[in-house]
């Protein structure tokens, strides 16, 4: 939308009628506060990293469980697998409930807003109510899940996982880079393991869950648009492999009689690269290769690698995902290797529920933004949550060519301000639909 200063019937921009972002001053500061925390060896460096259960997450669980007591939430807790769980309750008591949220941990060196923009942006919106003395006829249930990115053990969704039932108790077991146990991580935090089953949630409760969250792409900024709604997301499995070959001198080993395993990785990767470019809109990842005790002058004997393969149907991605575990068997084969493979998360493509979505698009419209429609090539608690209830996000602007999962991840406090509009008259009309 353009807006002529010379034209008085020109519309107002969202600027122009919405005034100063209030909350979205509230909540860009928010997330300036919360980066102060980050895991060792990288806040020396000025680098936000918050992992699963460190001293600077459970910082950031204890700041989040406060802002949300200063809203004006009821109850305010931190549950068993560390999720900061914030509840405003209704007019009346036993109503249905309204889940919101996103994920406060990080990837390593990282951007301020991923996660943390979909836990803001509800708390600014509870905040507003509870400023007007106002209830809703359904409880708002915000949650900041403690654990999405798979950084420091191999399972990943921990938070929004555990409230649909998916916790396997074996991955209590799993170890970080440091020897440390889950179980042991979770015991020094002071959770209570044997809570964690309860914490599933009964999906007839609940009217659905929406999510919030920074695009994380350059769409919305190559289009000019602060707003999208999301219309599904990627579905993803993710391995861990290990290639096992024979170590042997560099200078002596002929080369057609190597045995090498980061070869073989690397042939791999470049195939991960070629099959997913022939679909078109799936994607495939390298995003860890490791030599363990590599040397200058040694064939490697032990490669170690993770893949990430998505796309937009369960059907798409397991036919890629098919194709490289053949030519990763193929690879070793040829070449007299050995490997192990390891599947750490499967998750289903996560089409946004209709009703859900376009809730979502009306709300963006009486703003005044064009309502964009577009899919989520990543992954995010709410494609969790849609395996037991009915969920739609909505993306906002990202600034930087829309760069996320780095430090130059940013968006504006006028993008957030009208995110966090959008979600104030999301929860008018569901307060005006539920009242009927």
């Amino acid at each position: 939308m353009t807006n002529n200063l010379n034209d008085p019937k020109a519309e107002p921009s969202p600027r122009e009628r919405l005034g100063e972002p209030g909350m979205g001053k509230d909540i860009w500061d928010w997330h300036e506060a919360l980066s102060v925390y980050s895991d060792p060896g990288y806040a020396e460096k000025g680098q936000l990293t918050v992992t699963y259960l460190t001293d600077a997450h459970r910082a950031c669980a204890a700041r989040i469980s406060q802002w949300m007591k200063d809203c004006g939430f009821d109850e305010v807790g931190i549950d068993a697998v560390g999720n900061v769980v914030g509840r405003y309750r209704a007019a009346q008591p036993g109503a249905r409930v309204l889940m919101s949220g996103s994920h406060f941990d990080t990837v390593r060196n990282a951007g301020k807003y991923d996660g943390r923009l979909g836990i803001f942006v509800p708390m600014a919106c509870v905040r507003a109510l509870h400023r007007q003395n106002r209830r809703l006829p359904f409880d708002v249930e915000v949650i900041a899940f403690a654990e999405e990115e798979g950084q420091r053990y191999r399972a990943t969704f921990l938070g929004s996982g555990a409230l649909i039932g998916d916790f396997k108790p074996e991955w209590l077991d799993q170890k970080d880079a440091d020897g440390i146990t889950m179980r042991d991580a979770m015991l020094h935090a002071g959770l209570d393991i044997d809570g964690i089953a309860g914490l599933r949630r009964d999906p007839a409760r609940y009217l659905g869950f929406v999510e919030v969250h920074i695009e994380q792409g350059p769409v919305l900024y190559e289009l000019g648009l602060p707003l999208g709604v999301v219309t599904s997301i990627n579905g993803c499995v993710r391995y861990q492999v290990q290639i096992l070959g024979l170590a042997s001198h560099a200078g002596t080993t002929p080369m057609d009689r190597r045995r090498d395993a980061a070869v073989a990785g690397a042939e791999l990767a470049l195939f991960v690269e070629r099959r997913a470019a022939r679909d078109g809109d799936s994607v495939g990842t390298v995003g860890m290769f490791e030599v363990p005790s590599g040397s200058i002058n040694v064939v490697p004997g032990e490669c170690r690698f993770s893949l990430d393969l998505r796309a937009p149907s369960d059907t798409q991605r397991d036919a890629l995902a098919e194709d490289v575990l053949a030519e990763l068997a193929a690879i070793c084969q040829r070449r007299g290797l050995r490997y192990a493979l390891e599947e750490t998360m499967r998750a289903a493509a996560a089409p946004s529920d209709p009703r859900w979505q376009q809730r979502w698009e009306r709300a963006v419209g009486a703003l005044g933004v064009p309502v964009h429609r577009m899919p989520s090539g990543a992954g995010h608690d709410a494609m969790k949550l849609h395996e037991v209830m009915p969920q739609a996000m909505l993306f906002v602007r990202g600034q930087n060519n829309g760069i996320s999962h780095n430090p130059n991840e940013s968006t504006t406090s006028d993008d957030i301000e009208l995110a966090a509009q959008a979600m104030l008259g999301l929860l008018d009309a569901l307060a005006n639909e539920t009242s009927t």
